[in-house]
């Protein structure tokens, strides 16, 4: 059974450009605030659309199907798009945070602004992430 999550990042026109991420949304913050707190590398990873996995690397191609639990690869993100060839899976773009929030309702919801990221269990209210 997956943790779901949402990953966006708050753009300084106000919009949210988001992705869903399928696996491990309760590690996923951890693995936000250690390998993507940089915008040009959260829009790289942005860039990847929906995920299966959030990994410490954005990584290249791989076999979908045949996900490695271990070695360097395990580190890489898995994503629809790029490793299993899915189509509508690019990041979403929502007109503010408002939105992204009221749409996003996965079990974690993780949003970089103001340099940091925050994030929430369900509806709750948005804390910074430690």
């Amino acid at each position: 059974m997956a943790t779901r999550s949402h990953i966006g990042m708050l753009n300084k026109n106000g919009t949210v450009r988001g992705i869903y991420c399928h696996f491990d949304g309760h590690q996923v913050g951890r693995t936000l605030s250690e390998n993507y707190t940089k915008r040009d590398k959260i829009d790289q990873l942005l860039d990847l659309g929906d995920l299966s996995v959030l990994g410490k690397e954005i990584g290249e191609k791989q076999d979908f199907d045949n996900f490695p639990v271990s070695n360097e690869k395990r580190n890489w993100c898995l994503a629809y798009g790029r490793d299993r060839d899915e189509s509508d899976i690019d990041a979403r773009i929502f007109k503010n945070e408002e939105e992204f929030l009221d749409k996003c309702k996965e079990d974690f919801t993780y949003l970089f602004k103001d340099e940091k990221w925050y994030y929430r269990r369900w509806n709750e209210k948005l804390k910074v992430f430690k």
